[in-house]
């Protein structure tokens, strides 16, 4: 099976000389879902960048077959949405509607098939009855289905998301877990959420120091570098 995502040796250095990636070797394969662990610093957000173009470091990352590059980014954007970590930083339009149609008007679509895109968008994530409200106005839950919306109708092959959980309570969740798990697209989720992970996730791989240093199942990586908060016990 070919992957939609491949990267190979890929390595980045910021302007002030220090180290974020250290030659990172990914595949993500049609369907799949995998969790990206590791601490804070280790390389998983600036990884993520790398794989729609917001950064471009050395090595080689190609996506849908093809590989990214400036002269490249538009095609690459509609390919792979990103979900950052605070819906805020996505959601500044007046409305819903207009905020998950801006994505798709950008793309070229004419505004009858944004509006119709964006529409079917917000269908999926349980957020229809929101189009008319302001952003602001949503919870933190809302605010996060109604940024995944505005990706989802740019129709991308990947998802990628940094973080989702952050600012969610426990029914927020989920309710993103289980918009989650209907998602057709394979998807890249940066987190630190164990129980979230394990509910969506069928790998994962573990950053330490800008490179990954394993790879598998959800469960076996927690097990060897996750703290898991364990349930109490009752004395007898």
């Amino acid at each position: 099976m070919e992957p939609l995502i491949e990267v190979r040796n890929l390595r980045f250095h910021y302007p002030d000389g220090t180290q974020a990636l250290a030659g990172v070797d990914f595949k993500l394969c049609p369907g799949e879902t995998v969790a990206l662990f590791g601490a804070n610093g280790s390389g998983k957000t600036t990884f993520v960048l790398h794989l729609n173009g917001l950064l471009i470091g050395e090595g080689d990352v190609t996506v849908c077959g093809v590989r990214v590059s400036r002269k490249r980014l538009p095609e690459i954007r509609r390919k792979v949405g990103i979900v950052f970590q605070d819906p805020d930083e996505q959601l500044f339009m007046p409305t819903v509607l207009e905020d998950v149609s801006f994505g798709p008007l950008n793309l070229g679509m004419q505004p009858d098939e944004a509006i119709r895109a964006a529409k079917e968008a917000l269908e999926l994530t349980g957020m229809s009855d929101s189009l008319g409200k302001a952003p602001y106005h949503l919870s933190a839950g809302e605010k996060r289905r109604v940024a995944i919306a505005g990706v989802l109708a740019m129709r991308p092959e990947v998802l990628v998301l940094d973080e989702p959980t952050t600012f969610l309570d426990p029914h927020g969740q989920q309710r993103l877990i289980e918009l989650m798990q209907k998602l057709p697209q394979a998807k890249v989720v940066v987190t630190h959420d164990t129980y979230f992970a394990r509910a969506i996730a069928s790998r994962a791989v573990f950053f330490r120091k800008g490179a990954i240093v394993d790879e598998g199942s959800v469960g076996d990586v927690i097990r060897k570098f996750c703290w898991e908060p364990q349930p109490a016990r009752k004395d007898n």
